[in-house]
């Protein structure tokens, strides 16, 4: 481990312009992942596929678009830790901004995918290193507050995207305002600057990037995949809970709820339980323990969740607040696990983690449904929800607790 060496002062000034664009840039980055889900049905109507194909078509696109982010998390990752963690934050934005503005002009499936592929790969670079770069500018005893202003505000953006199509009902429209809103971020990009701690190893002679010596070292891919397992819990709510709400709350008996209503709660609940979190965190010093007490209230909604029937659809909505806001705590294992690791792999963690447990998303879907034959809908729901919870208290358990860690350091 290297001797630390404490940050300038003209960068700890700097870290403030540094978390305004990364919290505006995820913003957009939020806006945009959000806003497919939420106008699919719309858009494949237009495009003219059949009502009985609107599930399987919207699917597959929506696979193209995470397999997009799964390549993209290791390409950008890997650019952050051999190139800069700037270069990611204009080379990312530019690829989703462009992708997402020309879907607005599709007439054809094919060309559909290709631009959820393309936008999904640009998605994918935009979280990691925005926190990689306010961990390692902020002063340590502080970053905290860094990045859950990053991830709060940016949050939000799901539901500007769930919210939006309420007042701007074309559907291209809302992905011209998706793709100029990221090409606007570029001219706050021109003020930011790469970090200390990257300028240091640009001039040793340390491997920089090496996406493969995450899984040839035990110790490494044992934390590694600890910090994947802390952040499946959020993508299970998200997938499991909300996004097939209206199957769900037919077998629990609850009428008359709007998916784009439920979409913009849980992400309320979400943007906030990303700031509380990080309060909480800052106020014990810890960042396990607020993850800890964040999966134990989740726990307890999760089988309030599947005991709910016969709640009103407002009741139902403020469930999916609640539940967005205990599965809030997205910036805070993100945060975790760019602290996990030292200065040459931080980029590549810090961008591939958080989209590998997007990815989870599809062993969840496929685990879920396997489950529905024998256990129902809800039973599956909740047996899914109980493995997922399970491996992210084991996994917090086993991780090094990083509050006010040094990262001057390479591994």
């Amino acid at each position: 481990m290297s001797t630390s060496v404490p940050l300038s002062t003209s960068s700890t000034r700097s870290a403030y312009t540094l978390i305004l664009v990364a919290a505006l840039g995820y913003f957009v980055d939020v806006y945009d992942l959000i806003l497919f889900g939420v106008i699919r049905n719309p858009s494949l109507r237009e495009l003219g596929v059949p009502e009985d194909q609107l599930l399987a078509q919207g699917t597959t696109l929506f696979n193209w678009q995470m397999a997009g982010m799964l390549l993209g998390g290791i390409f950008w990752g890997v650019i952050g830790d051999k190139k800069g963690r700037k270069s990611v934050l204009f080379g990312s934005i530019v690829m989703y901004s462009l992708a997402n503005a020309i879907n607005g002009l599709i007439n054809d499936l094919t060309v559909y995918a290709i631009l959820r592929f393309i936008a999904g790969v640009g998605l994918a670079g935009e979280l990691g290193a925005g926190i990689t770069l306010v961990n390692e500018t902020m002063p340590k005893e502080k970053r905290g507050y860094g990045t859950l202003i990053v991830a709060g505000f940016g949050a939000s953006g799901a539901v500007f995207a769930a919210l939006l199509p309420e007042w701007v009902p074309n559907w291209r429209v809302l992905y011209f305002i998706g793709g100029g809103l990221g090409l606007a971020l570029l001219t706050l990009r021109i003020g930011t600057y790469e970090s200390d701690l990257f300028e240091k190893t640009e001039h040793s002679n340390v491997t920089k990037g090496d996406f493969l010596s995450l899984f040839t070292n035990a110790a490494r891919f044992k934390k590694y995949l600890a910090c994947i397992f802390i952040g499946i819990p959020i993508w299970y709510v998200i997938s499991v809970l909300v996004l097939s709400a209206p199957e769900l709350v037919k077998a629990l008996g609850v009428s008359g709820i709007r998916p784009n209503l439920t979409i913009a709660y849980l992400y309320a609940g979400l943007s906030l339980g990303d700031i509380g979190v990080g309060l909480l965190s800052q106020q014990i010093r810890s960042r396990k323990k607020a993850i800890y007490f964040y999966l134990i209230i989740l726990s307890s909604l999760v089988i309030f969740y599947v005991n709910s029937s016969g709640l009103s659809p407002q009741g139902f909505y403020w469930l999916c607040f609640a539940l967005g806001f205990f599965a809030g705590y997205w910036a805070m294992f993100v945060t975790m696990s760019s602290e996990q690791f030292g200065t040459n792999l931080r980029a590549t963690v810090t961008t591939t983690i958080p989209n590998f447990v997007r990815g989870a998303v599809i062993p969840i879907s496929i685990l879920f449904k396997a489950f529905i034959p024998s256990l129902g809908l809800i039973g599956s729901a909740l047996t899914v929800g109980i493995a997922c919870l399970l491996l992210a208290f084991i996994s917090n358990w086993s991780v090094e607790e990083t509050f006010a860690k040094e990262l001057d350091y390479v591994e």
